[in-house]
């Protein structure tokens, strides 16, 4: 499974094309763009140490362990219901995650700049799908955590392991690097499945 068809699964596409009254191509090249920075900077949240859950998540998860203890406080799975639901998106709890996953206003736009680079999509409208995206990630995550799920985690986390480090963006490449694992998507349901578990 590729990262196209987790965001038709989980009905990510028409979400956003619905909030952002965008075409369906638009909001899966967006969309296709944006996930592989996005779960990069799940593996190395920037602002997550200063979270305050981080104090309660196990030593072993670092900063993702407070930014998993922020998603659970903002919904865990409910998040990706949230997106999903006919009702208008809570973008605040997207930019809440966002904040914590590059620091900044500035991080985010740098993503967004280089997303439009590949994707050809407006670098204003990728700025409007971040929050909403990063609630559909962290979402999915804590759901399939919760679920014990991973097999698809393996299969996912391959192809944006694969995207993120082909895509020749600074952004990408620099997160991918860090992580040092190509199983990005797995390696996040597994984290949020051992702190779901503490």
């Amino acid at each position: 499974m590729d990262v196209n068809q987790m965001l038709q699964q989980t009905g990510a596409v028409e979400a956003l094309s619905r909030e952002l009254g965008v075409d369906a191509s638009t909001a899966q090249a967006g969309a296709a763009a944006l996930l592989p920075s996005i779960l990069s900077g799940f593996q190395n949240p920037v602002a997550a140490s200063a979270a305050p859950a981080a104090s309660q998540a196990p030593s072993a998860l670092g900063g993702l362990g407070g930014l998993l203890g922020t998603i659970g406080g903002l919904g865990g799975g409910a998040l990706l219901d949230n997106v999903t639901s006919s009702q208008s998106t809570e973008v605040n709890k997207g930019n809440e995650i966002l904040g914590q996953l590059f620091g900044s206003k500035d991080g985010s736009r740098a993503v967004a700049a280089s997303a439009a680079a590949q994707s050809g999509v407006e670098p204003s409208l990728l700025k409007k799908m971040l929050p909403v995206l990063a609630m559909v990630a962290a979402g999915y995550v804590m759901k399939q955590a919760s679920q014990g799920g991973g097999g698809l985690g393996g299969a996912l986390g391959s192809v944006l392991g694969g995207q993120a480090s082909g895509a020749g963006s600074s952004a990408s490449s620099q997160n991918t690097q860090g992580g040092g694992s190509a199983d990005i998507l797995g390696d996040l349901i597994g984290a949020a499945g051992k702190f779901l578990g503490r």
